[in-house]
Order: structure tokens, then sequence, then C-alpha cells
């Protein structure tokens, strides 16, 4: 390997840290967001009242529909023209993937409760739980071990997903390689290492999803 390859890849490493640990603050906030959320927002789903079922159903079709990188604009750029109020491109970022992931997730925990039998609600109920307590003790644990598998698929599209920051001006992975690439010209290498950064970050999801589909399911 040239030696100015090496140096690159040496001088660039520090740098793609600081990008790193930005793509982690964003991942990290939509992630715990989207999973709180998207839980309730499942359980808000498959509720019984009429106007609930209309007013989720119309906020999954909405952030289903527009792309993320529309609502990072949106939060971004629009607020402060419309409101006056400046949004970090960090917040706009991590609201924009929680309010997708809120959908997403949501989808996914309605149709894992949805998917429970029948029984489990009955037989709850005639021991005497409460909705409340029926959910937290015998539906949602359940649930949890049929999202698994999905949930772990938008995790790791939360996470390549915050690569769309960089065009609201966030300093992660994408904009300080294109920095690096923009003052020495090392285009190919520094994409490279990208792309093992990204595959570092993602792939551990996927093996800790097959723990849990193994220690929970099977």
């Amino acid at each position: 390997m040239d030696n100015s390859v090496v140096n690159v890849i040496v001088t660039s490493l520090p740098l793609l840290w600081k990008g790193v640990i930005q793509t982690l603050l964003i991942a990290f906030y939509s992630l715990c967001i989207s999973t709180v959320c998207g839980i309730i927002f499942g359980i808000l789903r498959v509720s019984s009242s009429r106007i609930i079922q209309i007013v989720t159903r119309a906020y999954v079709e909405v952030f289903r529909s527009i792309p993320v990188l529309v609502f990072m604009f949106f939060f971004f750029f629009g607020i402060p023209i419309v409101w006056g109020v400046e949004i970090p491109g960090l917040m706009a970022a991590v609201l924009a993937l929680s309010l997708w992931g809120v959908a997403e997730i949501g989808e996914i925990a309605r149709g894992a409760l949805q998917s429970l039998p029948r029984g489990q609600v009955e037989a709850g109920k005639s021991i005497g739980l409460s909705t409340h307590q029926l959910y937290r003790h015998v539906l949602i644990p359940q649930a949890l071990r049929r999202m698994v598998p999905p949930t772990m698929n938008i995790y790791t599209r939360i996470i390549k997903s915050t690569s769309l920051s960089v065009l609201i001006g966030t300093r992660e992975m994408i904009k300080i390689g294109q920095e690096i690439i923009e003052r020495t010209g090392q285009a190919l290498v520094i994409y490279s290492m990208l792309f093992i950064l990204y595959f570092i970050l993602c792939y551990p999801i996927s093996l800790w999803s097959k723990k849990l589909e193994r220690d929970w399911i099977y």
C-alpha cells in the first residue's frame, strides 16, 4: 500500500471518529424515541376508538409516504422561516428520524398485538386484569418477541438514514468524509473507510437480532 494512502488513513481516522460520535448520537436518540413512542403508538393503533384509529392511520400514511429528507428540510429550513425558531441540524435529524421511526415501529407493534390469540385477552379479563395490567403483563411481553426481527431492520435503516443529515449541515461521518476528500483527493480511500464504519455500526445489530430471536422466540 502506498505510503500516501496509509498516511491519509491514519490522519483521517481521528476526524472520522468525530463523525461516528455525531452519527451515534443521532441514531441513539432516534432509536430510543422511536422504540418507546412506537410501542405506545402501536397500542393506540389497536384502540377501539374510531377517532384514534383515523388519526393514527393518517399519521402512518403521512410518514410512510413522504421521504425522511423532506421532514429534515422542513424542521431545519422551514420552521425558522415560518415560526422564526432555529432548530440545530442534529435536533432536526433526530426529529425527522424519530417521527418516521414511530410510524414504522408502531405498525410493527400493531401487527404483533393483533397477531396474538384473542383468547389471551379474554383469559386476562376473566381473572380480573385491568386493561393496563393486561397490556403490561400479558400482551406487550408476547408482542415484543414477535417485534424483534422487523424492529432490528428499522434500527439499521435509522442508522443508515443518519447520513441524510449531511444535507442540513450536520457534521456526521459523510460530511467529515467529504471534507477530507476535498482536502486530500483520496475519494476511494475515504469512501472505503466510510463503508467499513457503517458496516461496523450496523452488523452488531444484526447479530443482536439473531441472538434475541434465538433466546426469545425459539
